[in-house]
């Protein structure tokens, strides 16, 4: 089941709580290691926007998911939610909405 995916994607990885691999946090050692895969992958996104605030405060599993999220996730310091406001900010350079939707 889960055990046996975890084992085959992270063979190396020894952590208490295994879960936290891959589930938005970037949590710090153990799991930020290459053996953990940057904990799933987790410390990658924060690693790219390190003055991302409500990436550091709420999770950065919203970062770069192909969802335009707004505010406060559309700034330059969360690269524009990871690239995925760039359509939206060009459409509507002026508008700042919390849930921008077309």
């Amino acid at each position: 089941g889960d055990c046996d995916a975890f084992v085959a994607s992270y063979p190396n990885c020894w952590v208490p709580y295994p879960a936290k691999i891959g589930n938005g946090w970037c949590d710090t050692e153990p799991y930020n290691t290459e053996e953990c895969g940057f904990d799933g992958g987790d410390c990658e996104i924060a690693a790219l926007y390190p003055s991302c605030a409500i990436a550091a405060e709420y999770g950065s599993f919203r970062i770069g998911d192909g969802v335009c999220n707004g505010s406060p996730y559309n700034t330059q310091d969360c690269g524009f939610d990871g690239g995925d406001c760039v359509d939206f900010n060009s459409l509507y350079p002026s508008c700042v909405v919390a849930q921008p939707k077309r």
